[in-house]
């Protein structure tokens, strides 16, 4: 675990094999290491989403929390997956093009697929922990009294 919470950090739902996947795409075409990724079925997960005021059983986004100060900025549905998009190595930096389409409908598609994704994709009956490789890479417990993780 990080002395420091990481400056971006990626939560997602490692039940579901889409999110899984995108999770293991960003590892690959993030060898600059600049996103930390964090299963929201971990205990750190459970805690940003305690804080973000988020359910703690239902997960229908991504969400990003950018470092800005002593706090995180957040980032959820189609903005977040651009916002990572556009720091990745290779073609993905190049979806940012679709900022021009209007965020209702970015948001309108990303629901739907949301909605959707366990049935087009399908749902692990456990979740999905990080490789020994990646662990890393992975956020998986915060301190509940650490005043740096305001959110």
């Amino acid at each position: 675990m990080p002395h420091s919470p990481p400056e971006k950090i990626v939560l997602f739902d490692s039940q579901c094999n889409l999110c899984n996947g995108w999770s293991h795409l960003l590892i690959k075409y993030d060898p600059h290491c600049r996103f930390t990724l964090c299963r929201v079925q971990s205990q750190a997960g459970q805690h940003y989403l305690r804080k973000l005021g988020l359910p703690l059983k239902t997960y229908e986004s991504v969400i990003l929390l950018e470092r800005q100060g002593d706090c995180f900025q957040q980032y959820h549905k189609s903005e977040a997956a651009l916002r990572i998009s556009a720091n990745l190595d290779g073609y993905w930096r190049y979806l940012v093009v679709l900022r021009y389409i209007p965020r209702s409908v970015r948001d309108w598609l990303y629901d739907l697929v949301a909605r959707n994704r366990y049935r087009w994709f399908g749902r692990r009956s456990s979740c999905l922990l990080p490789s020994a490789v990646d662990k890393h890479r992975f956020l998986e417990e915060v301190s509940e009294k650490s005043p740096n993780e305001s959110v």
